[in-house]
């Protein structure tokens, strides 16, 4: 079985951290939206954030790495962001909205930088491009989203 080199590793334990970070983010978000479907849609990206982590979680155990536990230092500047915005903006949809479509596009450009290591096993890149793909649906469809704020 073949394994991870470090740096892909090190960049998986990234996004890991991150994903969990964007769960409780989300999970956060839900608490704090005034709009039915945006607290509909916090909620449902926080329950598919939980499990894009256990499944990348079990990925990664499958080849033998370590799992970095807790949530990284950028998340956690990002989620006191969101509540410092949420604070000034009166906790306004909209802007957590928009908060949360920074963090999608980011998110993005993280998976795509793995995903350009050519040395990852076809398991790990087919799970990490179906999540990825699925962040990216989403975000396309939160137009609909924005339409209704």
């Amino acid at each position: 079985m073949s394994t991870y080199t470090e740096e892909v590793q090190t960049k998986l334990n990234n996004i890991l951290e991150k994903t969990y970070d964007a769960e409780k983010g989300f999970k956060k978000a839900a608490d704090h939206a005034k709009s039915t479907d945006l607290k509909t849609f916090f909620s449902r990206k926080g329950e598919e954030r939980y499990n894009f982590g256990h499944e990348l979680k079990t990925e990664m155990v499958r080849f033998g790495q370590e799992i970095d536990k807790g949530g990284s230092a950028t998340g956690a500047m990002h989620r006191s962001w969101m509540d410092v915005k949420a604070w000034f903006s009166a906790d306004n949809d909209e802007a957590m909205l928009e908060e949360a479509i920074t963090g999608e596009k980011a998110a993005i450009d993280e998976y795509k930088e793995v995903l350009n290591d050519t040395s990852l096993p076809s398991s790990t890149a087919t799970l990490l491009t179906q999540q990825m793909n699925k962040i990216s649906t989403d975000l396309s469809n939160i137009k609909n989203l924005e339409s209704v704020l």
